[in-house]
C-alpha cells in the first residue's frame, strides 16, 4: 500500500487510475458457530470517472478490506454512461424507484452544489455532477436508495439522442424546450 493511501480509504474514496471510489455502506454480520461467533463483511462501493461514468458494486467477505475490494470490482464492470449537460448538472427532471426507495432528481442552476442524502451524493461525485437537486422517499435503505438513483440516471437523455432518434435538429429540440419553458413562465408572470 503507497503512502496516504489508507487514509484516502478510510475518507471512503480512493484514487485508482481513472476512477474515484467511494465507500458508501459496510455492514457486519455474524454468524453463530460452536466456538463463538464468526464475522463478517459487506460493503456498498460506488465507482466512476467524473466525466459521467458510473457503477456500482456488492461485495462480501471476512475482511473488510477484502469485501471492499471485491465492491470495488463489481461496480467496475457494471458501469453505465450518462449523459450531462454542461458536464456539471443533468438534463432533464427524472425519478427511480426500487423496491420501497424512490428519488427525485432535478437538474440545478450553476453553483447550486450537490443537494442530495448520504449514499445519492456518492453516486453524484462519482458521477461527476456539479449541481443538482435530489430527494429520497420512501426507505432510507442505502443498497436501494443507490438501485433507485441509477434507476433514475439510466432515464437521462441528452438532447442529441432525442434529436437523433426523432430525425431533427439538435437546434430544434432545444428550441422547443426553451419555447415551452417559456410558455409556463409568461403564464405564470399573468397569473
Amino acid at each position: 500500500m503507497a503512502r496516504g493511501e489508507g487514509r484516502e480509504r478510510d475518507r471512503g474514496e480512493a484514487r485508482d487510475s481513472e476512477f474515484v471510489d467511494k465507500l458508501v455502506h459496510i455492514n457486519r454480520v455474524a454468524k453463530v458457530v460452536k466456538g463463538g461467533r464468526r464475522f463478517g463483511f459487506a460493503a456498498l462501493v460506488v465507482v466512476g470517472d467524473q466525466r459521467g461514468r458510473v457503477g456500482f458494486g456488492h461485495g462480501k467477505a471476512r475482511e473488510v478490506p477484502e469485501a471492499i475490494r471485491k465492491a470495488t470490482d463489481a461496480a467496475k464492470r457494471a458501469m453505465i454512461r450518462v449523459p450531462l449537460k454542461d458536464g456539471r448538472t443533468l438534463h432533464h427532471d427524472c425519478s427511480g424507484r426500487h423496491g420501497a426507495g424512490k428519488v427525485i432528481l432535478r437538474p440545478a442552476g450553476q453553483g447550486t452544489g450537490i443537494i442530495a442524502g448520504g449514499p445519492m451524493r456518492a453516486v453524484f461525485e462519482s458521477l461527476g455532477v456539479g449541481d443538482v437537486v435530489a430527494k429520497s422517499l420512501g426507505t432510507s435503505n442505502p443498497y436501494n436508495m443507490v438501485r433507485a438513483t441509477f434507476d433514475a440516471l439510466k432515464q437521462q437523455q441528452s438532447p442529441r439522442l432525442i434529436a437523433q432518434r426523432r430525425g431533427k435538429s439538435v437546434t430544434e429540440i432545444i428550441q422547443r424546450r426553451e419555447g415551452k419553458d417559456a410558455k409556463v413562465d409568461a403564464a405564470d408572470a399573468g397569473a
